[in-house]
């Protein structure tokens, strides 16, 4: 059975920056992969290219079996993304949103139960605008999981969200993994990673540092806790003690 998503080499500079050298890696089905670095390490470059929508130097990706560049159509309804930026209209309504966004599918989620997982019942005549960032975060989320994808990539998941809401998610996230689905996901919050993470890979401008999962990288570090070590791996610690 092929996995679901296999890395190999990507490679991808801006002019004469560097955004990720030689990126490799593979994710299991039914596997959560963190994909970890500090703003600018290249994940979300990465992801993009993961994603077709940029394509790379050097170096191959198969996602779910197909190149995501060129095959992107017959990937559509198999893949969920949400990003930590994510443009709206600010007059949609959440119904209208939910609504468009299924229609697009032939097999959809019901968005009315995936508002009331998410903890977004009664918001569905609320206008984008009127949205506070955490309820926008959890329809970002929620839209990503209406075509019941195979794999989905979430790009700071629970970011604005109260302590009970992401744990709701993580929990939901956690049901989904257990059928079958398989998430990348990048993040900032360690006890997040700790919580959802099979395997981990921490990049440090756009170079791999290190990988395996949570326990392995606290062991390979001098560190005691993963929040430690990832301010280890990442050179966060460094950039902290320059900016002060």
């Amino acid at each position: 059975m092929t996995k679901p998503l296999i890395v190999k080499g990507l490679t991808k500079s801006y002019g004469s920056v560097s955004a990720l050298e030689g990126l490799e890696l593979e994710v299991e089905k039914g596997e959560i992969f963190g994909l970890l670095g500090h703003n600018g390490a290249g994940k979300t470059t990465g992801i993009e290219c993961m994603l077709g929508i940029k394509r790379p130097d050097a170096g191959t990706v198969l996602l779910l079996g197909l190149d995501p560049a060129s095959d992107r159509k017959r990937l559509f309804e198999r893949v969920g993304v949400q990003f930590q930026e994510t443009g709206y209209h600010d007059k949609i309504r959440v119904s209208e949103m939910c609504g468009m966004t299924q229609a697009l599918y032939r097999d959809p989620a019901d968005w009315r139960e995936l508002l009331s997982t998410f903890g977004l019942t009664g918001l569905e005549k609320r206008t984008v605008s009127e949205l506070s960032g955490g309820e926008r975060q959890r329809l970002s989320v929620l839209l990503a999981l209406i075509p019941k994808p195979e794999i989905v990539f979430l790009d700071e998941l629970t970011t604005g969200l109260d302590s009970k809401a992401r744990r709701d998610v993580w929990k939901y996230l956690e049901k989904l993994k257990a059928g079958g689905l398989t998430v990348l996901l990048t993040s900032h919050h360690m006890d997040e990673v700790e919580a959802l993470c099979d395997q981990i890979l921490i990049l440090r401008r756009g170079r791999t540092v290190t990988r395996g999962t949570v326990r392995e990288l606290v062991a390979q570090s001098p560190c005691e806790t993963l929040e430690e070590a990832y301010l280890w791996y990442s050179g966060e610690e460094e950039n902290k003690s320059e900016s002060v």
